[in-house]
């Protein structure tokens, strides 16, 4: 193993990145040319077909058979003259990563024998993938094959470029049962986006302004990840199993210096950024950061806002695509949230906020006072649905490996608070402590509130806190915990639906005051008063990496779940139940599906990295460390022949003694850790065998990896079998 280390690092330090092919265009020119666009369908459709998909996409009403045709024979002759091949609808099962079935264009005529290029309005708006092998919950039985992909026409088809210079049109499509049950994403989150929307624009138009007619969630999603070699990655077991390295000494170096972060972007690592930019750009996705992260080898990317449903959609395609432009360059991504002990682990912050169709962003403070209550009635219930519903934003986010990350000193704390800033939270202070007011006829009820006294500087005007897990960031709401490699459409449909479910209550507790005959906006300020004092305990200002906030936390009464299968009993608890149920966003066996996939994947992951820390700790390392403690062994017998005092191989003695001992015990745990595994393989209920997983069988993953670390700083680099840290993090 060694061998293959040293050829692994070899072939690393060759490498040269090839040559990225840059357009002669302007960005403004290609953007997007690869999507099935409104100005493509504006000139390929017929004004009656044009209107009602562009209707379709906005209220979400159905497309009739006769324009879903027009749009399938306009869409197949826009993607054959791309050079697509085949069509495949896109989807997003429940395993976490994106799915696709191609279909070549082309059919046989019966009778003739002759080739003909097909895609009826048929193909276009429903597929029939086998489901029997995705995970479904107990949904559906595995003899059943029966799933069913249907187009999702507000979010652009796509030509995607495969290996070998072929295409293939890609239908962005939603994933239900053969008995209705969502066994994707994107379903839910489209049911939470629309009600959402119906909710809020019922609050603009009664309370704030009546031109509105549509309120859409928006979401960017900034997306860390990790960059390392191919050779690299390949000699590394663990890291090709488990996305993750279950052991490795810390490097001299790592991040202490902090000389990483926004530092000069290495050639190469700009060259792969260069290249999967400019392909993401021609498929429509708004990407405009790059630049280095706090970790070596640690980057990130980040696009500009887009509805949340297509950034969901990008999102996905993104992480798919920089997978497939890095094999090009020889490299691999790592999205896992932890692949690194002892360094930063990777999130995907989900920046949200809520816009008009008349251009205006619900959480975008203003300097005139009639705007900012609009806009601090948003805020605030915001802030009181995170507070009623923070144990669901907590489930949203519980993944084995964001179960690494959460609270590691790097990343928010498993603890859900919300973070306002210094300005924001005097503005609440005081709108909270405003007294009863009468008010005489002509008096300005603004004026009286206060309210036009909050800062005109209120955009951007306090410093970011990166230790919360909810931030407000001047316009929007970060959602720092959620995991790098997560589907974002999970946590954007809980805050959806938890965000619907309270301007639903605003909008009641504000019509029972209003039906006392009390002005508008005193209705309002009285109701946010209320929802502020109420909410209090959740907002936090300072630094949640600290022990001191995990105790105010507790005093507070604030969840501080560490585990996933703890946080993920929260899908099935009786008022998370209620809450989606009760706006048809999920019903409740798809729930307890959901909670079942969840629970399983959980487990599955646990017992694979448990599997590759016998594997590795046993064939790899404890063989090697036995090899090597013979040849100290030899050493001393060596030194003893020939007369040698024993001062001068008193500390190789000490040295076999230390191998003999992590080599001992590493035995002794890994047979354990089998054991336990054995114990909770044979639990039938999934919540108990989950449990037994992230405790008695993960339990003995830290005590084994430290006994490797220490071998790895005994046995001569030359014969250590693993790459290391300072390889993996360095070499790029």
């Amino acid at each position: 193993m060694a061998i293959a280390r040293f050829k692994a690092l070899e072939l690393a330090q060759s490498r040269l990145s090839p040559t990225v092919k840059i357009p002669h265009e302007k960005v403004t020119e290609y953007y997007g040319s690869m999507t099935f666009s409104d100005d493509v369908m504006r000139s390929l459709l017929s004004p009656e077909a044009y209107l009602k998909i562009t209707t379709a996409i906005q209220t979400g009403s159905k497309i009739d058979r006769e324009a879903a045709d027009e749009v399938a024979a306009a869409m197949k002759a826009w993607a054959l003259s791309k050079g697509a091949t085949h069509y495949t609808h896109w989807f997003q099962p429940l395993t976490g990563a994106t799915a696709e079935k191609h279909d070549a264009f082309f059919d046989i005529v019966p009778g003739t024998g002759k080739a003909v290029e097909k895609f009826k309005g048929s193909a276009l708006v429903q597929q029939e993938p086998d489901a029997s092998s995705f995970p479904n919950g107990g949904i559906r039985s595995t003899f059943e094959a029966h799933g069913y992909t249907g187009w999702d026409p507000s979010s652009p088809a796509f030509i995607y470029e495969n290996a070998g210079g072929t295409s293939t049109l890609c239908i962005p499509s939603v994933f239900v049962a053969y008995t209705g049950e969502a066994l994707d994403y994107k379903t839910p989150l489209l049911k939470s986006s629309e009600l959402l929307d119906k909710i809020a624009t019922k609050v603009m138009n009664e309370y704030f302004d009546r031109n509105v007619d549509k309120v859409t969630p928006t979401m960017g999603a900034e997306q860390e990840y990790f960059l390392v070699d191919e050779a690299l990655y390949n000699a590394r077991p663990d890291l090709m199993m488990a996305n993750r390295t279950v052991f490795g000494h810390a490097p001299a170096k790592g991040q202490q210096l902090e000389d990483h972060y926004f530092g000069s972007i290495p050639p190469r690592i700009n060259a792969f950024m260069v290249d999967y930019e400019i392909e993401a750009l021609r498929l429509g996705m708004p990407v405009r950061t790059r630049h280095n992260e706090v970790a070596p080898a640690q980057f990130e990317v980040a696009p500009t806002f887009e509805e949340v449903n297509l950034a969901c959609d990008h999102n996905a395609l993104l992480m798919d695509l920089m997978t497939k432009v890095a094999a090009r360059h020889k490299l691999k991504v790592l999205f896992h949230e932890k692949p690194f002990a002892g360094i930063n682990g990777s999130g995907k912050h989900n920046n949200w906020s809520l816009a008009t169709d008349t251009g205006i962003n619900l959480l975008g403070p203003s300097t005139k006072p009639k705007e900012n209550l609009r806009f601090l009635t948003f805020l605030v219930n915001v802030m009181k649905a995170v507070h009623d519903y923070a144990d669901l934003l907590r489930a949203s986010i519980a993944t084995a490996g964001n179960e690494h990350r959460l609270g590691a000193n790097e990343a928010p704390p498993a603890i859900m608070s919300v973070f306002l800033g210094s300005e924001m939270s005097r503005a609440l202070d005081e709108l909270e402590n405003v007294g009863e007011i009468k008010l005489e006829k002509g008096d300005n009820v603004y004026l009286k509130l206060g309210i036009n006294k909050i800062p005109s500087l209120l955009l951007d005007n306090t410093d970011r806190n990166r230790t919360s897990p909810f931030a407000f960031t001047g316009n929007k709401f970060e959602f720092r915990a959620v995991g790098s490699s997560a589907n974002s459409a999970s946590p954007m449909t809980a805050l959806n639906t938890i965000m619907a479910n309270q301007l639903m209550q605003f909008k009641a507790d504000t019509d029972a005051l209003l039906a006392k005959d009390m002005k508008k906006e005193l209705a309002i300020v009285e109701v946010l008063k209320g929802y502020i004092k109420a909410s209090k305990r959740i907002r936090f200002e300072g630094n949640g990496y600290s022990d001191d906030w995990v105790e105010e936390a507790e005093r507070r009464g604030l969840s501080n779940i560490k585990t996933t299968p703890e946080a993920l009993g929260f899908y099935v608890r009786h008022d998370i139940v209620d809450l989606f149920t009760r706006h048809n966003i999920f019903t409740e066996k798809e729930l307890e599906a959901r909670y079942e996939i969840e629970l399983e994947n959980y487990i599955k992951k646990v017992q694979i990295e448990s599997r590759v820390i016998g594997d590795l700790a046993m064939n790899h390392i404890v063989s090697t460390a036995l090899k090597y403690q013979s040849q100290l062994v030899d050493n001393v017998r060596g030194q003893k022949d020939i007369g040698i005092e024993e001062r001068y191989y008193s500390h190789t003695v000490e040295s076999i003694k230390r191998i003999a001992e992590y080599t001992s015990r590493i035995q002794m745990l890994v047979d354990e850790m089998t054991e336990a595994r054995k114990k909770a393989n044979n639990t039938e209920n999934t919540a108990e065998r989950a449990l037994l997983y992230g405790t008695d069988v993960k339990n003995y993953f830290e005590d084994i990896r430290y006994c490797v670390d220490k071998l790895e700083l005994i046995i001569d680099d030359d014969e250590w079998p693993l790459v290391k840290y300072r390889e993996l993090l360095m070499v790029r």
